[in-house]
């Protein structure tokens, strides 16, 4: 048997491998990436790296075998058919007959665009017959705390989200579940809505920002229509403006503030507070 962790590259998928080295031999650990010199660190630890890509089905031919438990990070490339790059993972895991499947999905998965290729992933999941785990993610803290310069240059918080609540977690929370998943037993045909321990409104967390950096930094609501010229006014290239308008309404109608206690418990600690990823970000 073998973790299999694709897209390794990234930021959550290596993350994953961390996490997955803490309890799992290095040599029962696979890193799938497009570019192997971007990992020569995880092959220095023992971690066998294979190079495939969710554009060329070819390139997973042979990769996975029977028991393997594989771990399908969603794509990232918005203006591609994700669905189809998902289902070369799929098809070549039904084909090898691995032990389990798991999946990055959302939190939630309310109705939407933005969730589209996630219910259809899903679905193609269900109905491939393999056994599973619908790892579905909230918002991560750091696609908010990214915001925190450009808030503190301009002096206000400018989100399209209301006065919605998020229960975020941090990239490392999501992490340590993911490797849970595939470390451990019993996750066979699951669903895990995957969140922070504590919901927050974003006047929160501007205000938490405020009291962290000395400096007074208002939330300040526009319109999707607004946020999504404003993002595309600096320089944010299509489709992510709409993209992240569409998360924004998730969040102001209620959609991200699901609060289940999964995370935590798969993770076996809390989640960490969206307080102290503002510290991480305000340290740099």
């Amino acid at each position: 048997m073998s973790a299999i962790v694709t897209g390794a590259g990234g930021r959550l998928g290596r993350l994953v491998i961390d996490h997955l080295l803490a309890t799992v031999p290095a040599s029962e650990v696979t890193a799938v990436v497009r570019d192997p010199a971007k990992v020569d660190d995880l092959a220095a630890r023992g971690v066998t790296i294979a190079v495939a890509d969710y554009n060329f089905p070819e390139s997973f031919d042979g990769l996975l075998r029977a028991g393997d438990r594989v771990l399908l990070i969603s794509g990232s490339e918005m203006h591609l058919d994700r669905v189809a790059q998902h289902k070369v993972v799929l098809d070549a895991a039904v084909k090898a007959g691995v032990a389990l499947f798991a999946y990055t999905s959302v939190l939630g998965l309310q109705g939407g665009p933005v969730n589209d290729d996630h219910r259809a992933t899903e679905d193609a999941i269900r109905a491939s017959g393999i056994p599973y785990s619908l790892l579905r993610n909230g918002l991560y803290h750091e696609m908010v705390t990214m915001n925190i310069p450009a808030a503190l240059e301009h002096g206000a918080l400018v989100r399209a989200a209301g006065d919605g609540r998020l229960a975020s977690a941090s990239r490392a929370d999501y992490a340590a579940a993911a490797a849970a998943v595939l470390a451990g037993d019993g996750h066979e045909d699951t669903v895990y809505e995957l969140s922070g321990d504590t919901a927050w409104s974003f006047a929160e967390f501007a205000a938490e920002v405020s009291k962290q950096s000395g400096r007074h930094v208002p939330y300040h609501a526009v319109t999707g229509e607004e946020y999504a010229a404003m993002l595309s006014g600096a320089g944010l290239p299509d489709p992510l403006p709409h993209v992240m308008a569409g998360i924004d309404a998730s969040i102001g109608a209620g959609e991200l503030a699901l609060t289940t206690g999964d995370l935590s418990r798969l993770a076996g600690r809390p989640t960490t507070p969206v307080a102290d990823a503002i510290a991480a970000a305000l340290a740099g």
